[in-house]
């Protein structure tokens, strides 16, 4: 458990220094003062409580330096509201389609000839559309993000992405396309075009359906249906995050070990196999690709036997992370995965035990403790971020998640199959376009009840940490 403590104390540091900022003249003193009393503690005491407790102080004040070297602006900054400016830059992130318009993460190469380093966000006309890769020149006026919309700080969400400036709808020219780095350019290029064969090959709203649960393109889905999904619980069956992968692997596992059997490694190795194949497919996003490591762990240690040693390990991967790029601490979808697989490793045993001695049949326990662990661990934070609570979100993923791993199947057959044959992934695709319909009728089914969710608008973020206090 000390790797635990360790962990959090560098993690605590990092998020106690975005609130109040540590001057370097006094954490590098109080650093050296705590690793020396450290290393004197352990020679004179011989005691590990002492050596542990003046190491984790050391690590705090890390993490707070860490915050700190953050950088507070780049190279765009100093062409805010400069008027009309002349830009070349590549996009960097999957596009973030709306309605009517687009949004594009945009690293910069050249403002009016001169190179520059800097990342802005470019909000357009949804059409014609550019992906990921794509060289483009534009030409508008660069601005600060605006500091609050309806009481949300965009600012500093932006600025936790390291975006610092904003440009809305300027000219817009393609230069070139592929100029994203490898591997992520391929895989991204890749997932454009299944997604194509999936629009083409399916009716809707089975066809937006289909790309959001395969490759997390949402944007298509209808907003009434997504509304369904929310009130169902079921939302996070269209959303690539530590919650969805967790599921995922829960289901895929219980299947294999009810087919495999545990005598024989096959089925960890299979889970495994599915759970990275899976997200290879989604575009190996930082999200998921965070995700898929904490789930990974959780099932390394489960099939190590060393269950408890998973909080060691998922600590220790945090604070790495969160080391890497500190502010990967406020986004959302890494704070989703750690409480899902935390959901796992504390919650999904218990559920276990309970559901065998009540006689569930034992190919349904291991579905249902997982979705449980970690919908319960997930609980505050949906309510937090989404405004609302589903009172009926575990039984629908159990009843539609059964579908999910068909629908995967299906989808990824009718998209490697429309790229050499449209009309037989047309074909393929009304086997898809069942699994589908079936997931449909139940998620509508139970968004219908009249106590399907409840709204939680008056969550606070101090009602969190309550929560998992």
């Amino acid at each position: 458990m000390a790797l635990v403590y360790l962990s959090l104390a560098f993690v605590l540091g990092i998020y106690c220094d975005s609130h109040y900022c540590l001057p370097l003249s006094i954490a590098l003193p109080v650093i050296g003062t705590a690793i020396a009393v450290s290393i004197l503690s352990w020679r004179l005491l011989r005691r590990g409580a002492p050596v542990l407790l003046f190491t984790c102080v050391a690590l705090f004040l890390c993490g707070a330096i860490r915050f700190g070297a953050l950088p507070d602006g780049d190279g765009l900054q100093p062409y805010i509201d400069a008027g009309t400016v002349e830009l070349s830059g590549v996009v960097i992130e999957e596009p973030q389609p709306r309605d009517s318009s687009t949004g594009y993460v945009i690293e910069a190469r050249e403002v009016g000839g001169a190179e520059v380093d800097g990342t802005l966000l470019v909000r357009t006309s949804r059409y014609p559309a550019y992906q990921y890769g794509d060289l483009l020149a534009l030409s508008g006026e660069l601005e600060a993000p605006a500091d609050d919309i309806e009481g949300f700080d965009y600012r500093a969400y932006l600025q936790r992405q390291g975006i610092f400036t904003t440009m809305y709808y300027p000219a817009v020219e393609l230069l070139d396309s592929g100029q994203g780095p490898q591997p992520l350019q391929a895989i991204y290029s890749a997932r454009h075009r299944l997604g194509q064969v999936l629009e083409e090959s399916l009716s809707e709203p089975q066809g937006s359906v289909a790309r959001a649960v395969l490759l997390g393109l949402r944007y298509d889905i209808p907003p009434q249906l997504y509304q369904d999904f929310q009130r169902a619980g079921t939302a996070h069956l269209l959303a690539i995050s530590g919650l969805h992968m967790a599921i995922v692997a829960g289901i895929v596992l219980g299947a294999a070990v009810w087919l495999c059997g545990r005598r024989r490694p096959t089925y960890f190795i299979a889970t495994l196999l599915v759970l990275w194949g899976y997200a290879l497919l989604a575009g190996m996003s930082p999200s998921v690709l965070r995700a898929a490591i904490m789930v990974s762990l959780f099932l390394l240690a489960g099939y190590a036997g060393r269950q408890r040693s998973a909080i060691t390990a998922l600590a220790f991967a945090a604070a790495v992370m969160v080391a890497i790029d500190p502010q990967v601490l406020w986004q959302v979808s890494f704070q989703l995965s750690f409480a899902a697989v935390l959901g796992l490793i504390i919650l999904t045993p218990t559920f276990q035990r309970w559901l065998a001695g009540a006689g569930v049949p034992s190919a349904v326990v291991d579905g249902l403790a997982y979705s449980l662990g970690a919908v319960i661990a997930t609980l505050p934070l949906v309510a937090y971020y989404f405004g609302y609570v589903s009172l009926v979100g575990a039984l629908a993923t159990l009843i539609v998640l059964p579908a999910l791993p068909a629908i995967i199947v299906t989808s990824a057959l009718v998209g490697v199959i429309g790229l050499i044959s449209m009309p037989l992934a047309q074909a393929v695709g009304w086997v898809d376009w069942l699994f589908i319909r079936y997931m449909l009728l139940g998620v509508q089914g139970f968004a219908a009840l009249d106590y399907s969710w409840v709204s939680a608008g008056w969550v606070k973020g101090y009602m969190v940490w309550v929560y998992y206090a």
